[in-house]
């Protein structure tokens, strides 16, 4: 019999996510958001859920953009401070040293050294409780080459996502392969 717990945002695996945005004065920002996942395949979306009184969400709400940059454990420091320090203070992207690139795609900047990055338009906001949840429409994806395989597709392996544990509040790395999706269940096809 399982435990009940109580109500809790307990989803695993939680990505660890840092979203771009500039703001009205031009000035890159990025917060570390692990409430977030892909919410739609066609036309490809991603839902982030900032709370009204972070500077990204002003940011987002004026430009209508924001990139979502996938952080590789090498870069565990920095995502980590993306998400304690406020950007209504300070320079997260001089503190760190890490550069701001403006997307080809979308009034928002991509964080150079993060392997791969989703450069999204806002096509819906809703009010959540304490968050305000952005769906943003993928308009394009951007990798490094490093971190793609032979066929030209994200790797996630090479990628070395970090993963956020909301039970613990800590972070973790992908585990290992397990097996090819859409085909290690098919023996039970012909058995419902």
């Amino acid at each position: 019999m399982k435990q009940d717990l109580g109500a809790h945002a307990f989803a695993f695996p939680t990505p660890v996510y840092i979203v771009g945005s500039y703001g009205k004065d031009g000035k890159p920002n990025a917060m570390n958001v692990a409430w977030g996942g892909i919410c739609g395949s066609e036309p490809p979306c991603v839902a982030i859920s900032i709370r009204k009184s972070r500077r990204s969400y002003d940011n987002i709400t004026e430009k209508g953009a924001f990139t979502v940059n996938i952080p590789s454990k090498a870069h565990i420091k920095e995502a980590d401070y993306f998400g304690i320090a406020s950007g209504h203070k300070v320079d997260k992207f001089a503190a760190t040293g890490l550069t701001a690139v403006k997307s080809p795609h979308v009034d928002a900047p991509y964080i150079e050294e993060f392997p791969l990055c989703l450069a999204c338009k806002v096509i819906h906001t809703m009010e959540l409780g304490q968050h305000v949840q952005f769906v943003g429409e993928i308009v394009s994806v951007m990798a490094d080459a490093s971190c793609l395989t032979a066929g030209g597709l994200p790797d996630i392996e090479k990628l070395a996502p970090l993963l956020f544990d909301p039970a613990k509040s800590a972070y973790n790395a992908t585990g290992e392969y397990l097996g090819k999706a859409f085909s290690v269940g098919k023996e039970f096809l012909n058995k419902g």
